[in-house]
């Protein structure tokens, strides 16, 4: 269930022209226990993300981190309301894990147990083609262990940066980046007020 619902994300980064529905052909899933699992961790994933984007939470710090970082990319071709949108995102990640909120440990314990064999079937099932690729950006995500570099903010800004080189092709010089961890290092303390009550409500709501 844990690959589950990380899975949207680490197929969307794998392969950005894969578009998998299963909630749409759950039957496809239900007789094997396995599959079953991840088909449920990726509802909650789906689940919890229209949660978040509709909360007054994530639109009332979206509006406010866009004008934080709005002087700073005059220079830049990158729509602040993106930026704004994934920096929040990842301000969360980071907040997450410098508060010792998750276990990144245990979550990386958690995808080095899955089944490759059983994930393997559920992509097939989902009409992916060469898998082998997939795998070897899942291999290398585990092995990293990214989240950990979540800890430094200057790497959320990295983060951000490589994320708009995918639309963008030069999005921040030096200096842009610079002011940008700055700006989210200042935006931080905003967020941190408050940030678990976004987690506390979503749970609330799951079904």
């Amino acid at each position: 269930m844990v690959i589950g619902t990380v899975l949207p994300d680490l197929v969307k980064n794998a392969h950005k022209d894969w578009n998998f529905y299963p909630q749409k052909s759950e039957a496809l899933f239900l007789a094997d226990k396995s599959l079953n699992s991840i088909l449920i961790g990726w509802k909650r994933h789906l689940e919890v993300d229209i949660l978040f984007h509709s909360s007054d939470f994530f639109n009332r710090h979206t509006a406010q981190l866009k004008q934080t970082i709005l002087p700073i990319l005059k220079d830049s071709p990158v729509r602040p309301s993106f930026l704004a949108h994934i920096g929040v995102e990842l301000l969360l990640d980071h907040l997450l894990v410098i508060n010792r909120k998750i276990e990144i440990n245990s979550f990386y314990d958690h995808l080095s147990n899955v089944d490759d064999s059983k994930l393997d079937l559920f992509l097939t099932k989902c009409d992916a083609v060469e898998t082998g690729h997939f795998f070897k950006f899942f291999n290398g995500f585990k092995s990293s262990r990214y989240l950990l570099s979540y800890q430094k903010l200057e790497n959320i800004s990295y983060a951000l940066q490589r994320i708009c080189m995918r639309l963008w092709v030069h999005p921040f010089n030096e200096k842009t980046l610079a002011l940008l961890t700055e700006q989210l290092e200042f935006y931080k303390e905003t967020l941190a007020k408050d940030y678990l009550e976004i987690f506390d409500e979503i749970s609330l709501k799951l079904h």
